[in-house]
């Protein structure tokens, strides 16, 4: 098992072993696993990750993708948007939900936000400047 998976699957434990919350670099942050699929081989593919929730509505909320400030956006994303729609794990529920990608000041205004709350955020966004702009999904409740 390749070092970032089983990274993935020691936060995936610790999520669901603690009703979604985690320690370490993630103490205290809101965290969700996102089921997806892959859009080629069809395989079930849960990644743990860090989401915005929407200031009024709480069955809305936001994640990124960042990738940590690669310069290509994570194949989740792509996963994603190409299928439209995900499974979420949010504390100790799963739910289905539809997919929208945010674009213009929309989506700068709430990477923004993410990265005004967790500053790593900024960061990847600088070590992506003139290579890609970091993807903002909004992730409804079906």
């Amino acid at each position: 098992m390749s070092d970032r998976l089983d990274w993935n699957a020691q936060i995936i434990a610790e999520f669901r072993a603690n009703e979604g919350r985690v320690g370490g670099n993630f103490e205290g942050a809101p965290m969700v696993l996102l089921h997806h699929r892959g859009r080629k081989s069809g395989r079930e593919y849960v990644n743990p990750m860090m989401y915005l929730p929407h200031e009024s509505e709480p069955d809305v909320i936001y994640v990124f993708a960042t990738k940590s400030g690669a310069p290509t956006n994570p194949d989740w994303y792509r996963n994603l948007t190409a299928a439209g729609d995900a499974v979420v794990e949010r504390g100790t529920e799963t739910y289905p939900v539809t997919v929208r990608e945010l674009t213009g000041d929309e989506r700068d205004r709430i990477y923004a936000e993410q990265a005004r709350r967790y500053p790593g955020f900024a960061e990847y966004e600088r070590r992506t400047a003139g290579v890609r702009i970091i993807p903002v999904l909004e992730l409804r409740r079906a």
